[in-house]
């Protein structure tokens, strides 16, 4: 059982910068990934960005060259740098984790409680 802990969410102007990070504790025998969602009014739930323990980063294209996903695997945290932000990144930001359980052994999900970000002069 994993638990995730999302903060860093705010009130930016456009062109500002916010970092969010996620912090899982738990049992686990490993993470296989973890990455960020995030949902706008109206909209559906999408990928921000994903990484593997390994450190491979996947990045939706609207956020390339902005926001930069980091892992640190000792303290099994998830950090999103975001910068030259938009109004449209206005968005709930959830953190996610894939892993596997120990008992029994096989590949779960967990979600964060989501930190709001608001883009707005």
């Amino acid at each position: 059982q994993v638990q995730l802990v999302e903060s860093g969410g705010g009130l930016v102007q456009p062109g500002g910068s916010l970092r969010l990070s996620c912090a899982a504790s738990g049992t686990a025998f490993s993470f296989n990934t973890m990455g960020w969602y995030r949902q706008a009014p109206g909209k559906e739930r999408e990928l921000v960005a994903d990484i593997t323990t390994g450190g491979i980063p996947i990045y939706a294209q609207p956020v390339k060259g902005r926001f930069t996903i980091s892992i640190d695997n000792a303290k099994f945290t998830v950090s999103l740098q975001m910068n030259s932000l938009k109004p449209e990144d206005t968005a709930v930001y959830y953190c996610h984790a894939r892993y596997t359980s120990i008992a029994p052994v096989r590949t779960n999900t967990s979600w964060g409680r989501g930190t709001q970000v608001t883009v707005s002069s």
